[in-house]
């Protein structure tokens, strides 16, 4: 009977235009989108206090975050969110008002050879962090809430040769790891059904930028090329892609958070649809430009490789709900971004090494028995 009048009072609170966020918990925040995310929003919002709760598997780098990890509006804290103690006593403890939910397993071709790890992280994670964030929210210290889940366009499955994902898409997810978010997303929509729990979806296109672990397609290939060794392409190279920069993908979840319609989903992409074949040749000639390589050198290097099982032909977003809505559109042209994400790469080769030695072999040994 409580939590029926509980959610009939929320149901009818009508929510303010724009939610000020003034202390944010960020899952997977040591990670490639979750930590670019941080530095984006803390430098805009001076007011604000972030609390990054990551676990800190293969993926996750505190190296990412050296240069907030004194600022005083920043505290990391080593944890699972599967952890519903730890969870609950971090939301209590820092008066957390909203949830920005990165923290997930997330790499296809690894999935496959081991679901079990993308279920109980992606999907019993994202079900704990919901149950402790609402008993939170349904407590008298939070006067207004929000749980951002932030998904892939991955669960829509796969386009043909035209058309774009929108938000009414049917949810067809082809991978294990696709699938996990699939479930996580509708989680989220059930605790908005049944308990009126202000909750936000974001689904993104493919991301792009610095801080990305090398075993994606763009740092992968950039680590390789450098490496001078051979560049896998999956199946005939023409999977099609759109891709977005992870600032422009920090930007769009900001404005979700900030003045999205709780219970909205909204699909963040980059209007910028390349051929992974495509995207490894023009990756190639601008770094044998900046390595001082002759023209077409690195292309020996690209390598065809069987495909990969039930690998999407074609992802595209329609992300004209941002603009409409929300006023949002990407900032960044894929030329500039992706000449600044190999100069970064470039720039950074010891973050590289570092991220690529031990810790990756030792996790994957765990996990998988050494398989990659």
């Amino acid at each position: 009977m409580q939590a029926r009048s509980l959610f009939a009072r929320r149901k009818g609170v009508a929510m303010s235009d724009s939610f000020i966020p003034r202390s944010v918990l960020v899952t997977g925040g040591a990670g490639f989108i979750g930590s670019n995310f941080i530095h984006h929003f803390l430098q805009g919002n001076p007011a604000a206090r972030v609390t990054n709760l990551d676990v800190l598997t293969y993926a996750g780098n505190l190296e990412n975050l050296k240069e907030i990890e004194a600022d005083p509006r920043y505290r990391f804290v080593r944890g699972d969110v599967c952890d519903g103690d730890l969870v609950a006593s971090v939301l209590k403890r820092e008066k957390v008002d909203a949830v920005v939910h990165f923290a997930a397993e997330s790499h296809v071709d690894r999935s496959i050879m081991g679901p079990e790890v993308f279920v109980r992280t992606n999907v019993l994670g994202t079900q704990v962090l919901l149950e402790e964030s609402r008993k939170h929210w349904s407590s008298q210290d939070v006067a207004d809430f929000r749980f951002l889940q932030v998904s892939t366009d991955e669960v829509y499955g796969s386009l043909g040769p035209s058309g774009l994902f929108t938000e009414t898409t049917p949810l067809a997810a082809n991978s294990p790891y696709s699938a996990s978010k699939a479930g996580a997303d509708l989680l989220v929509r059930a605790y908005r059904e049944t308990y009126g729990f202000p909750t936000l979806n974001t689904r993104c296109s493919n991301n792009y930028g610095s801080y990305q672990f090398p075993e994606k397609l763009i740092p992968l290939m950039i680590h390789n090329i450098i490496a001078e060794k051979p560049l896998p392409v999956y199946g005939d190279g023409l999977n099609v892609r759109d891709w977005l920069h992870v600032r422009d993908h920090s930007s769009a979840v900001e404005t979700v958070l900030r003045n999205g319609q709780p219970g909205g989903v909204y699909n963040v992409g980059g209007t910028n649809e390349w051929k992974n074949i495509d995207i490894v040749n023009l990756v190639c000639d601008l770094l044998d430009a900046r390595l001082g390589r002759a023209a077409g050198t690195s292309r020996s290097l690209i390598t065809f490789v069987k495909d990969r099982p039930g690998h999407d032909r074609r992802y595209a977003i329609d992300a004209s709900k941002m603009r409409s809505e929300l006023g949002w559109e990407p900032a960044y042209t894929f030329e500039l971004g992706i000449a600044e994400t190999i100069d970064w790469y470039l720039a950074n080769q010891e973050w590289v090494r570092e991220v690529t030695s031990g810790a990756y072999r030792d996790y994957y040994e765990k996990m998988y028995g050494g398989r990659e």
